[in-house]
Order: C-alpha cells, then sequence, then structure tokens
C-alpha cells in the first residue's frame, strides 16, 4: 500500500492552485446585515429629512388603514395564509413589530437616483450636467451634514447609496461624473468612515463583463485619489439587460460579472420592468413572478451562491394610494409578491412608494415568525440542547437555520430575548453558526 503522507502531499500539491481560487472566489458568508429592501427615490425628491418624511408617511398609511390587529387580519388574511395573520394573539404582536418599525427604523436601504427616475424635466440639454452636479451637492450636502452626530441624529439610513449614469456610451462620462462627486463629498467628510461603512453605489445596465471591470477600476483610482483604504469601495450590479443573463457566447455572463468585480461586488439587483421590456413583454404582464423573471433571478442565485454576493429582488409598480379598497388591494398584491421572494431565497427587494413599507414589513415579520420557532427547535435539537425536533439535520441545514434567525432578528422580526427563550442562542451564536465548521461552544 502506497504511503498515505505520500499520498496526502500528492493530492495538495495538485490542488493548492485550485484551492487557492476557491477559497477567494468563494469566501464565508459576510457578517454584516443584509437589508431586507432598498427604497428608490429619485435624487430631486431626496433632503436632510428623507428618513423621518418618509416613516412619517408610512405611519400615517399604517395608522390609518391598520389601526388595530383585526384590520391586519382582516387586510392581509388572503395575502398571507399563515405568520401573523389569522391567529389574534400573533397579529396582535406583528401589528406592534411592524409599527415600532416604522417609527423606529422605516428606511433600512436608501438609493438615491440619478438615472432613470431622474428625469430633470424642464432642464435644458446643455444644462442637465451643471444640474446633476448641483443635485449631487445638494444631496450630500444634506444628507452628510445629519451624520455630523453619528447614527442617533443621523438623516441617512444604515445603508444607502446611489444609482448613477450606465457605463453605455451614452451616459458613461455623466455616470463616472456623479460617483466621482459623491465619492469626493464623502472622502472629505470629517466622519467618512461612518458614511461609506454603508455606502452602495448600483451600477445599472450592465452588457458586459468588461463594464463591470472598468467599474473596479475607477473604485480602485478614486480610493487612490483620496486615500481610502483599499476595498473601501464596493458596488452592487443590476441585473436589469438579457445580456447580464446570457452572453453572446450563451454563457451565464452573470456568473463572470460576480468574479470580474474583483470582490466588490456585494449584490445583485433584479431590475424588473427594465429586464422585461427588453425581453418584448407586453407592459400589463411585467411583474416580478413572470416566469422570464423567475428564470433570470434562478440564474442569479446561482452565481451568486457561495460568493459572500447578496440577492435582491425587484419592485412592484402597483402602488398602494388612493382609496381604501385600492390600497388594500395594492397591499395585498405586494405582500404576496414578498413572501414569494422570501420563500425563494430573495431576501430583500425594491420598494417605490412610502406606503409600500407598511406591505413590506407585514410580509417580511410574518415570514419569519411563522418558521422562527421550528427552526429554534431543530437548532436546539442539532446542538444538543433540546429535545429532538424529529428532524436529522447536517451541519449545511444548521448553517442555513441560523441564518434564517439571524435574518429575523436583524430586521427586528423577532427579538433577542424570543430567540435566547426558544433556542438559547445570542446574535454571537447564531453568526457563529453560519460560517463552516463551527459551533457556538467552539468560538467561547
Amino acid at each position: 500500500m502506497p504511503s498515505l503522507t505520500r499520498l496526502y502531499t500528492r493530492a495538495d500539491v495538485a490542488l493548492a492552485a485550485v484551492d487557492a481560487l476557491a477559497a477567494r472566489r468563494f469566501p464565508d458568508p459576510p457578517p454584516t446585515r443584509q437589508p431586507v429592501h432598498t427604497l428608490y427615490l429619485p435624487a430631486d425628491r431626496v433632503g436632510a429629512d428623507v428618513v423621518a418624511e418618509t416613516g412619517a408617511a408610512a405611519l400615517a398609511a399604517f395608522d390609518e388603514h391598520l389601526p388595530d390587529p383585526g384590520a391586519l387580519q382582516r387586510v392581509f388574511r388572503a395575502a398571507l395564509v399563515s405568520g401573523g395573520a389569522q391567529d389574534p394573539a400573533q397579529a396582535r404582536d406583528l401589528h406592534a413589530l411592524v409599527r415600532a418599525k416604522l417609527a423606529s427604523e422605516p428606511i433600512e436601504d436608501l438609493r438615491i437616483d440619478f438615472e432613470d427616475g431622474f428625469t430633470q424635466r424642464g432642464v435644458p440639454a446643455d444644462m442637465r450636467d451643471r444640474d446633476e452636479d448641483a443635485h449631487v451637492d445638494r444631496v450630500l450636502a444634506d444628507l452628510v451634514t445629519g451624520r455630523r452626530d453619528g447614527p442617533a441624529t443621523a438623516a441617512l439610513p444604515p445603508f444607502w447609496g446611489v444609482r448613477f449614469g450606465s457605463l453605455d456610451p451614452a451616459t458613461r462620462r455623466r455616470g463616472i461624473a456623479t460617483v466621482a462627486r459623491v465619492v469626493a463629498a464623502l472622502a472629505a467628510a470629517p466622519h467618512r468612515d461612518l458614511l461609506l461603512a454603508g455606502f452602495r453605489p448600483t451600477l445599472p445596465k450592465v452588457t458586459a463583463v468588461e463594464q463591470v471591470r472598468v467599474m473596479a477600476a475607477l473604485c480602485r483610482d478614486l480610493e487612490s485619489a483620496h486615500g481610502l483604504a483599499a476595498g473601501t469601495l464596493r458596488f452592487e450590479i443590476q441585473i436589469e439587460t438579457p445580456q447580464s443573463i446570457c452572453g453572446p457566447d450563451g454563457t451565464a455572463l452573470v456568473a463572470r460579472l460576480v468574479h470580474a468585480a474583483d470582490g466588490r461586488c456585494v449584490g445583485l439587483h433584479y431590475g424588473t420592468y427594465d429586464y422585461s421590456a427588453s425581453l418584448g413583454i407586453a407592459a400589463e404582464h411585467q411583474a416580478m413572478d413572470h416566469p422570464a423573471a423567475d428564470h433570470a433571478k434562478a440564474v442569479m442565485q446561482v452565481a451568486a451562491a457561495g460568493t459572500g454576493v447578496a440577492l435582491s429582488d425587484g419592485s412592484t409598480n402597483r402602488l398602494p394610494v388612493g382609496e381604501a379598497d385600492a390600497v388594500h388591494d395594492a397591499w395585498r398584491l405586494h405582500a404576496t409578491l414578498v413572501d414569494r421572494s422570501l420563500r425563494r431565497g430573495f431576501y430583500q427587494g425594491w420598494d417605490l412608494h412610502p406606503a409600500q413599507l407598511v406591505s413590506r414589513y407585514v410580509a417580511t415579520y410574518a415570514f419569519y415568525r411563522r418558521s422562527v420557532p421550528d427552526a429554534c427547535a431543530r437548532l436546539a435539537a442539532y446542538l444538543g440542547t433540546g429535545p429532538d425536533a424529529g428532524y436529522l439535520d447536517e451541519p449545511a441545514t444548521a448553517r442555513a437555520l441560523a441564518a434564517f434567525c439571524l435574518r429575523a432578528l436583524d430586521c427586528g422580526a423577532v427579538t433577542a430575548d424570543e430567540l435566547t427563550t426558544r433556542a438559547g442562542l445570542g446574535r454571537a451564536d447564531l453568526a457563529t453558526l453560519t460560517r463552516p465548521g463551527t459551533r457556538p461552544q467552539e468560538s467561547r
């Protein structure tokens, strides 16, 4: 029989390069929180009080249409078959948690739009560059000032960023100018580390790997120019063109986009309407649950798996405005779509209106609250700290259960006390369990 040491050494040498490549391309999941949504607002509608004003509008819609747990049950019963929309006690908890969220942290992620939504109506074409520069300066001045005393008085939510002009020829220079101007303003702020920690610029309408490489190079150049640490600037890629899903050679281009970012890509965001329109789908049928959308998102999901890159679903343009019946119908549609996305592993999505935050959090919280008890029981059984839960869970499943509970805790769907009571686990324990090969007691 050959020497085992010799066999081990030969295997290690043969696989050293591929091991190193896999470790770089497929790192452990990032320890950072992922927001449950991105609120998209055109730049001309963003000011110093954007968080407070948005929260007030969302809370007003909540109080008008969902004044008590019974109203929540009536409005959302058809959209949420389980998870707190039926049982009175669960509905009471869900109602209180959602209202508290809207009052304390209505926006988790804000995307200030300098692209499609920034129409510059009435601005002559020859003045649009100057107008956009002025809006960049105004928005940054308003929002940066709000961070002077730290998060408690912040004008910004935990995550925020700008969507700028694409790197297509017609908008390339304008897009680069906007990103450069934003980063320059952030780098000059006395509290720039706090501002940059949650900063997420969004690269739209990607059609080629080279565009992502150029974006990564732009980040490096801006870091160097402003004395920022390498890797400070990271970005999202918005998947809203057929070319970003299927390349001209028939390969899944989105996988190459992720790796072309050289570790700077933090998210893939699906663009419902641009993508659908590019395929020739009639406006009436453009939606997050169209089969073409499901195909694109399935490819995105496989491409991002193991890379640490987060996934975000798109938006619905059916807004909860008008008479009560119209608001309720729009909320039910939105809640159904949000729940559908969550079930499919898309834990984030885009919102277009303050009142959509109501259905966003109702659906998200219901999703987590209906499953957290079972997840906690299974984790406790896996760790040997609770009774048999009726499952034989493997380490990979335990990591998924821990990640699920961690997401529920981070967004406010459950409290730390609830998790401790049910599973005996805190946030640090859950974070440890999400990493391969570790258990909470091993990290203490």
